[in-house]
């Protein structure tokens, strides 16, 4: 959260506190501060585990973190440890590195044979020579 923050503008913080709070009220004014953070931490704390208790036993491991949509997209998408589009075997079978080096690459582990001829897209009718094809005006 506060990784972009220097050293310079801590100390230009800290200096400019000491300017307006004075340096006597500053150790109440933290002291303070520091006693809010942890009553919201606490509430915040109490919620989960009322949720949790609420949800029932079948939501016991209920992750907060999963209400994320990255994390909820990611967990949707590869499982939990699982890979079920296969990206282990695309990531397994491309090495970048020795293909921006000039190496070979190694060859992937499902070879695709494109001696035969594709599959037609439709098994509708063929058209003629000079026939339009039907139009469907839900479909554009």
């Amino acid at each position: 959260m506060f990784g972009d923050i220097g050293g310079l503008e801590v100390l230009t913080i800290v200096i400019m506190a000491i300017v307006i709070f004075g340096p006597d009220k500053l150790p109440k004014l933290i002291q303070d501060t520091m006693g809010f953070i942890r009553k919201i931490r606490s509430f915040a704390d109490n919620a989960k585990e009322d949720i949790r208790s609420e949800l029932g036993p079948d939501f016991q491991n209920f992750d907060f973190e999963d209400l994320n949509p990255k994390t909820f997209v990611r967990k949707q998408l590869l499982g939990d440890g699982e890979d079920p589009l296969g990206l282990k075997d695309l990531k397994d079978s491309v090495d970048i590195k020795s293909a921006l080096n000039g190496e070979p690459t190694r060859t992937p582990t499902a070879a695709v044979d494109f001696s035969k001829p594709a599959a037609p897209a439709s098994s509708g009718p063929a058209l003629s020579v000079g026939e339009r094809p039907p139009f469907d005006p839900d479909a554009t």
